[in-house]
């Protein structure tokens, strides 16, 4: 592990200004601290965000679930507004990696890290959520960018984010037996807007399948999403999986979250 300064202010504006001169955030923890342990980071400084008040809350605003950056998976996943407005996402966080992982992992250090395979993006890109920093909202097709890559300007921190509560909505995940990470996740919902679906797992970043949503708002039916080919040709090719491979978890994972959806 490479030396480093560590601080943890009390204030939003004293975190921003530090990550602003260039300090790494530090949120859960789950993905940065392997990174150091490793010396694969060598950010010099971190601004660890835990002191700051409110950026945990969950609440109800409306017809949106607002969910702060610094809820861990177990809160999510625990919550009653939670379960009341959107199970699907109490149903994920539920089972993101293992007990320690869900105490300590954040919403917003996930999606800022932007994992391939890690689940939360998903739930915001199917929901049609926003993204809330201290500077902007930024919708969920507009955040996420690529590999490990988000639209997070230098110094931006994710304060929380507002999920649109759907007509219903699941999400099934193929896990990777070692990591417990998806090795293909489907998220669907039934919005008012329409059918969304979003798949991570599968390729460099998280994305939404448009061959399934114009097929289920068509006709909302597992038998639907199985009449899709869904191409292979831009997906993930590893050891775990090859694209043709995870293409047709696509295919059934979509269609049991369909089937899951219709009870």
């Amino acid at each position: 592990m490479y030396a480093f300064t560590y601080d943890a202010p009390a204030t939003l504006d004293a975190a921003a200004a530090q990550a602003a001169a260039g300090a790494r955030p530090l949120a859960g923890g789950q993905s940065l601290l392997p990174a150091l342990r490793l010396r694969l980071a060598n950010p010099g400084q971190l601004v660890d965000l835990g002191r700051i008040p409110g950026l945990d809350r969950i609440h109800r605003d409306g017809d949106q679930l607002v969910i702060g950056a610094m809820a861990c998976h177990q809160a999510v996943a625990d919550s009653a507004e939670v379960r009341a407005a959107i199970p699907a996402l109490a149903d994920q966080a539920e089972h993101i990696g293992d007990r320690q992982v869900r105490a300590r992992g954040t919403l917003g250090g996930s999606l800022a890290n932007n994992d391939p395979a890690a689940c939360y993006p998903s739930a915001v890109l199917a929901l049609g959520a926003t993204v809330v920093t201290q500077r902007r909202d930024i919708a969920a097709d507009d955040f996420f960018v690529g590999m490990y890559t988000t639209a997070l300007e230098e110094g931006e921190l994710i304060t929380a984010v507002r999920f649109p509560i759907p007509q219903r909505a699941a999400y099934i995940k193929f896990r990777q037996g070692a990591s417990r990470f998806a090795l293909v996740g489907v998220f669907v919902a039934q919005t008012q807007a329409g059918v969304r679906v979003a798949v991570t797992g599968a390729a460099s970043s998280v994305f939404r399948q448009a061959a399934l949503e114009a097929a289920l708002n068509q006709s909302f039916t597992p038998e639907s999403a199985a009449a899709v080919r869904v191409d292979h040709a831009e997906l993930g090719n590893d050891i775990h999986a090859s694209p043709a491979y995870r293409a047709q978890l696509i295919s059934v994972l979509a269609q049991r979250a369909v089937a899951h959806m219709l009870g």
